[in-house]
């Protein structure tokens, strides 16, 4: 009878490799993975690059109360969501990934094959087809540690910064809002995954594989953004630091709250929740906060949220409702 290994450690570091580049695709770099490096084409003559990590039972669970099992897949995906919202949001568009994974010797097989089809699945369906895997790291550890670094082309144009809100500026946003939040919540809450309707699954499915607005990051840079970031730790803590480094406040719309936050009311209410809450502080939905010129016809996908106000009365990053100071919501690393 044929052995066929199951878990990493039954492999070489060569022999999984073997398993995981025929999944990525061949790609557009000039020189891919098999060398020290890669070679990447830089026709713009500037590179933006980013990186992010995904630890287990840090930023994803194996396994959840309810009966999730989270795939290789899944943080495939979510690791290329992330990292490319990153370049979105400076106004590029993705070139390339490098990808650096941690593997306890127990991790199965098939869940590195899955993360490995999870990052090409997202580059082609959040539209980064354009987007190639370079090459990466293997090591060996004590948890799941996914690590990417991405690089994007700024297409001749300038990037979007943080620093470029000024008061009376529209803010924006583009993408989902409090979507994964609600996701997590769910999922953390005990529900039996396996009894849940759509809805619900399609809430967790925001959290386990996020769609950020790809298209939208170029089309903003575009229409003449005068800053930008990705929301990624809520949308309060990340408009607080968009508005620290341009030296300005922001004052959110309470019914545009509202608005964002109808989709959700139905999973907060089964939850005890206040699906508000999860608009303000839920990030994992990589959307897209950017700032207008008053007047500016916003690029489709687009909806205001607040405005721009002056930093002298409430100082520089300051985020109220209606004018009256939001509480610091949202995710921090290393917050108590």
């Amino acid at each position: 009878m044929a052995y066929h290994p199951q878990h990493v450690a039954e492999l070489s570091e060569g022999e999984l490799l073997a398993r995981i580049f025929p999944r990525l695709g061949a790609g557009k770099a000039l020189l891919g993975p098999g060398d020290d490096a890669a070679m990447l084409a830089a026709p713009d003559g500037r590179t933006v690059i980013s990186i992010d990590t995904l630890v287990q039972d840090q930023d994803f669970r194996l396994q959840w109360p309810g009966g999730y099992r989270t795939t290789g897949f899944d943080v495939g995906w979510k690791c290329a969501a992330q990292n490319l919202s990153d370049i979105n949001a400076m106004g590029a568009v993705a070139t390339s990934l490098v990808v650096s994974l941690t593997l306890p010797g127990d991790t199965r097989i098939t869940w590195v094959e899955g993360l490995a089809d999870g990052l090409s699945a997202a580059l082609r369906a959040l539209g980064a087809e354009q987007c190639t895997v370079a090459g990466g790291d293997l090591g060996r550890g004590q948890s799941l540690v996914v690590t990417a670094a991405v690089t994007g082309d700024l297409q001749g144009r300038a990037p979007v910064l943080r620093s470029g809100a000024r008061p009376g500026d529209t803010l924006a946003v583009c993408g989902a809002l409090g979507h994964a939040a609600a996701g997590l919540a769910l999922l953390d809450s005990g529900a039996d995954y396996a009894a849940m309707g759509g809805w619900e699954r399609s809430l967790a499915a925001s959290q386990s594989r996020p769609c950020p607005p790809l298209a939208a990051g170029p089309a903003a840079a575009v229409a003449g953004a005068h800053a930008m970031m990705d929301i990624s730790d809520g949308l309060v803590r990340d408009a607080g630091r968009l508005a620290l480094t341009s030296g300005v406040g922001v004052d959110l719309d309470p019914q545009a709250l509202l608005r964002e936050a109808e989709q959700l009311t139905e999973a907060a209410k089964g939850m005890g929740a206040n699906a508000v809450d999860w608009v303000l502080g839920g990030g994992e939905d990589h959307g897209l906060l950017a700032v207008f010129g008053h007047g500016t016809e916003l690029p489709r996908g687009f909806r205001r949220i607040g405005v721009v106000t002056d930093a002298k009365g409430s100082g520089a990053g300051t985020v109220t409702v209606r004018g009256r100071k939001s509480p610091p919501v949202g995710w921090d690393h290393f917050a108590g």
